[in-house]
This record gives C-alpha cells, sequence and structure tokens, in this order.
C-alpha cells in the first residue's frame, strides 16, 4: 500500500507540474492589453487610464494596446458631436498606436459609419465581443474598468 501511496502522490504532483507549466506558458503577456468600453459615463476615464498605461509602462512603443468600444460608449466618439478635447485625445492616443475598434453592432444600431467617427478607427465587423475574444486568444490581458 505504501508504494501505491508514493506512486500517487509522485503522479499527482507530475500532473500538478504539468498544469501549472501550461497556464504560465498560456498567460497573456503584459504588453498586449485590450481594454473594454461600452459605458458613456466612464470614456474619460477609460482614457486617461490608457494614458496612464502608457506612461507607466514607459511609453507606447513598450506595450500594444486595443480599444474596444461599443453601446453607448460610442456616441463619443462621432465626429460631429465630439468635444475638440475628445477630438485631441484621440487622435493623439491613435498616433502613438491606440488601435481604436467601433463594434460593427453598435454603428448599425446607432446608424453610424466609419466615417462618421472620429478618425483612426477599425470596424470590428463580428462585434466588438468577438473582437475582445479574439484578441484574448492572442494573449491580450483583458481589462474592464
Amino acid at each position: 500500500m505504501h508504494r501505491r501511496n508514493i506512486l500517487a502522490a509522485t503522479l499527482a504532483s507530475a500532473g500538478a507540474l504539468f498544469s501549472a507549466a501550461r497556464a504560465h506558458a498560456a498567460a497573456p503577456d503584459a504588453t498586449t492589453v485590450v481594454y473594454h468600453l461600452d459605458d458613456l459615463d466612464k470614456v474619460d476615464f477609460v482614457l486617461g487610464n490608457i494614458a496612464n498605461h502608457y506612461s507607466g509602462m514607459g511609453g507606447p512603443d513598450k506595450v500594444t494596446i486595443a480599444l474596444v468600444i461599443h453601446g453607448p460608449a460610442l456616441k463619443a466618439f462621432r465626429a460631429a458631436s465630439a468635444t475638440p478635447d475628445m477630438t485631441r485625445r484621440t487622435g493623439e492616443m491613435a498616433k502613438t498606436g491606440l488601435q481604436l475598434y467601433a463594434c460593427l453592432n453598435t454603428m448599425r444600431a446607432q446608424e453610424v459609419t466609419l466615417k462618421d467617427l472620429l478618425p483612426g478607427f477599425l470596424v470590428a465587423d463580428k462585434g466588438g465581443v468577438v473582437r475582445i475574444a479574439e484578441l484574448q486568444s492572442q494573449g491580450y490581458l483583458y481589462l474592464r474598468p
């Protein structure tokens, strides 16, 4: 019986080590991050978080950040109604590498096209949540402030 216990403990330990190694190997890289934004009242907060994220990582060349926007939050990024500050901040971030994705489903629901949005946007043509899942499957860390 004693040998069986030793064998069982050894196999359990090996399984745990294997699982830990797989989890570590599959762990997302902190240099690729996707922010999820759907609340209109959180737009400024999230853009501030992204600016702080770039700063904390040592600049936009040290981290890749995607911002996926759907729902009411997309209204803040309409070119015709965006504040000058929103236009400036979004433009600066897009120029430094922020990947801006607008959910196609939200665009259809709000009857806007890519031309109606601030410059720098890409369309999440399968939907915002699908784009988030795709980015996560590519190793992006998920943040929803």
